[in-house]
């Protein structure tokens, strides 16, 4: 289809090129016109440059025939990326910089002589061989470097096709791998994945009508119809997971490739080289053979079941590579295990999931030769599934391998590591479906645990675990850690100390892996804090208090009418304590204070102690200064900033194409809550809709113009959403009654809604 297309321009272009050259005169000896880069691999995208050289003998004078010959093609309405140079000064320019000479490699004759490109050609391949072991280090620290600034091809929500971990030019430079003649990669699984990404880059040129290598979001749907795939979901799923298999692929050949270059540069360069790889025994059927864990040759796949298991967990373990034919027989001629597993191999799988980094790139291995599903054929519910939020950086299969890399450092926490990496492993499995992912995968992972051979306490404890691995994260961020029943929804699901300690690892496995706001210190202090004092109660039947009130003291020369604000900075942000009279209204009049200064708000407490108010937040700005906020708070206590004006008026303008009544960020009506079961001593209420500058101050001063007190206040922030949890009473204390908890829920909504 498309691989048609880029030939057809190729021949145009190189009929236009060789037209002007000839046009103009062009010698047909010691003068070549050449094709370069993507050009020179006939792969042109609907917009690309035409990448051309114009290369001349030592001694030939061109005089004007450059300028001759470019003008035809300016006026034709090319885009022309072109060069006027000797044959020494390209050879020079090679040697010189690597991303030179690997556009040489792919050098094409397009006019005048071809025994100048030939000459060129070979000459620079010649090049690259001979100081490939001098250069490929140099290549491989730019590719790592351009892979840490564009993110991984495979789990970008905007991914690039050229530039990103997977893409285009990572193949381009596996190309160039291969013709060192030091490594070789598999070249139909290559070419077939840079085929894919070239098809995709044509359509997404001619859906912006320009040059692009970015995949926005809304392409995704036009790109799969153009494809030919067969897809019903709006957000083009289907595109998105050939797109991210494609570029998977590219970084897998591409790291096993590294690996092999390692293994090439460390090896002393000899003549004398043995016929024969030397086999180092690992473990039984198990050997290592040039750095990849291969069979050893008295291994014997259809009498050992457990063979696969045995490799991929000495490679992992070793920080080895599992050679993909080695991956690809066991999972074809490998006996299957046993329904239940025996206990060798429950054993081997969890030294697998808890060997830490090593685990990434044999997981990897497994999933691409298809021995995975041997293992485990629940994983395909997953495979490739991108995540709802933002807020996670990785497919939904890539953030579990993580988890289970994150839960590894944190096996001597708890009294059962097994069954922690396990539940690492399972905690994601019920996603892609319409029920909740903890409730729909709670079932699966009871199948899953008991086909490994795990006993049925066991069973059980993974299995909850999987169903409220998201309570403590939930739970801390959004309820009111003094009110006792918090402390009890957190008892009643875990039920024994051993189950909260592998809660508490999993949680902070699981947030790690997501994205560094996950597990920002406020948010692991908080989690942290609730554990701590839920294991107290399962322990001895008492819940300990709240840290967060026992460490704020009230200055004692602090005025009725004055404020006092303390910024303590920290790695990812600041957290700002401010302490004030306290009154209804005072909660609001600290939110304006943020908006106004534009300081986004991460997540904040807060609570009454005495006559005054404490709030603690935490902000994601490092530049917050205490003075300018007491200055800014002053002027709005005051009368002489009227907050009201600016973000009602913001929160009043509907969105283009937002229907009446919903979020004006998103089109979706924010979510406005009360959780009668929260809490016996308030009224909770809880506000989702998406982040903006003022939304705590337009709940709070909705609250304040009904005189209901916020007794206690928890703002949360991830990605897009916030979720903001109030606990709210009347002023003379005690919870409101059914009818106003109504009249607030309305008017909170009536605040954060178009009109």
């Amino acid at each position: 289809m498309t691989a048609a297309e880029r030939a057809t321009r190729t021949t145009e272009a190189d009929e236009l090129c060789s037209s002007a050259y000839a046009g103009c005169g062009g010698p047909d000896t010691g003068v070549a016109m050449v094709a370069v880069g993507g050009y020179g691999r006939a792969e042109l995208a609907p917009y690309s440059d035409l990448d051309v050289v114009l290369v001349h003998d030592e001694g030939v004078e061109l005089g004007g025939l450059a300028e001759q010959v470019w003008y035809p093609l300016w006026d034709s309405g090319a885009r022309l990326d072109h060069s006027v140079r000797s044959l020494p000064e390209m050879l020079a320019a090679a040697d010189a910089d690597h991303r030179v000479a690997s556009g040489l490699l792919d050098v094409r004759h397009v006019a005048g002589d071809p025994g100048l490109t030939l000459r060129l050609r070979t000459t620079t391949l010649a090049h690259w061989r001979r100081g490939a072991r001098e250069r490929l280090p140099e290549i491989r620290a730019a590719s790592e470097s351009r892979h840490r600034l564009m993110g991984e091809l495979a789990h970008l929500s905007v991914p690039d096709l050229k530039e990103a971990e997977g893409g285009l030019r990572d193949a381009t430079t596996l190309r160039g791998l291969v013709a060192t003649w030091l490594v070789d990669v598999p070249h139909s699984d290559l070419e077939r994945s840079r085929q894919v990404l070239l098809d995709v880059r044509d359509l997404v040129h001619g859906i912006a009508g320009r040059a692009t290598d970015r995949v926005a979001p809304e392409m995704w749907a036009e790109i799969g119809t153009a494809l030919g795939l067969p897809d019903t979901q709006p957000e083009g799923r289907a595109a998105q997971v050939l797109v991210r298999e494609a570029g998977r692929r590219i970084t897998h050949l591409t790291r096993l490739a590294w690996r092999r270059v390692d293994g090439v540069l460390t090896r002393p360069s000899s003549p004398k080289q043995p016929r024969r790889p030397m086999l180092e025994p690992l473990a039984p059927g198990v050997a290592l053979s040039q750095g990849e864990v291969v069979l050893d040759r008295n291994a014997d796949p259809a009498h050992d079941p457990l063979l696969l298991l045995r490799a991929a967990t000495a490679a992992a373990e070793r920080g080895l590579a599992l050679a993909p034919p080695t991956a690809a027989r066991l999972a074809r001629d490998g006996a299957p295990l046993p329904d239940p597993w025996p206990e060798e191999a429950r054993r081997l799988l969890v030294r697998l999931l808890a060997s830490g980094r090593g685990l990434l790139e044999v997981w990897e291995t497994l999933e691409e030769t298809g021995a995975l599903g041997s293992l485990l054929p629940e994983w395909e519910r997953v495979r490739m599934l991108p995540h709802a939020s933002v807020i996670h950086r990785f497919t939904v299969d890539r953030h579990v391998v993580e988890t289970c890399i994150e839960a590894s450092s944190l096996i001597r926490s708890v009294g059962r590591p097994d069954v922690l990496v396990v539940a690492a492993l399972l905690h994601d499995i019920g996603k892609g479906g319409l029920t909740e992912h903890s409730v729909a995968g709670e079932p699966i992972a009871r199948t899953v645990a008991t086909r490994m051979g795990f006993d049925a306490e066991e069973v059980e404890l993974i299995s909850l675990l999987v169903r409220w691995h998201l309570l403590l994260a939930e739970t801390a961020t959004t309820r009111d850690p003094d009110d006792p029943a918090t402390i009890e929804l957190v008892t009643s699901r875990v039920g024994t100390t051993e189950a909260l300690s592998l809660l508490s690892a999993l949680t902070e496995a699981d947030a790690k892996a997501t994205s560094a706001k996950a597990w920002t210190s406020w948010r692991a202090g908080l989690v942290v804090d609730l554990a701590r004092r839920a294991h107290a109660a399962l322990d001895t039947g008492v819940a300990l208090p709240a840290i967060t009130t026992d460490d704020v003291l009230v200055p004692a020369d602090l005025r009725p009418d004055a404020v006092a604000i303390e910024v303590e900075h920290l790695a990812d942000g600041s957290r700002v304590t401010t302490i004030a009279h306290d009154r209804v209204g005072l909660l609001a009049d600290f939110a304006a204070m943020f908006a106004l200064q534009r300081v986004p708000i991460r997540a904040a407490r807060v609570w009454a102690q005495g006559d005054h108010g404490v709030s603690v937040w935490e902000v994601a700005s490092d530049e917050v200064d205490a003075a300018i906020l007491r200055t800014k708070y002053d002027a709005i206590v005051g009368g002489r900033l009227d907050p009201g004006t600016r973000f009602a008026s913001a929160a009043s303008a509907p969105a283009s194409g937002s229907a009446s009544g919903s979020d004006p960020a998103t089109g979706l009506a924010p979510s406005v809550v009360v959780r009668a079961e929260a809490s016996e001593q308030a009224t909770v209420l809880e506000v989702r809709a998406a982040d903006r500058p003022g939304v705590v101050y337009l709940v709070c001063a909705a609250l304040a113009s009904l005189d209901v007190a916020v007794r206690s206040a928890h703002v949360d922030t991830l990605g897009p959403q916030a979720v903001d949890v109030f606990y709210l009473q009347e002023p003379s204390a005690g919870a409101l009654s059914e009818t106003r908890a109504a009249e607030a829920a309305h008017a909170v909504r009536a605040a954060l809604t178009s009109s």
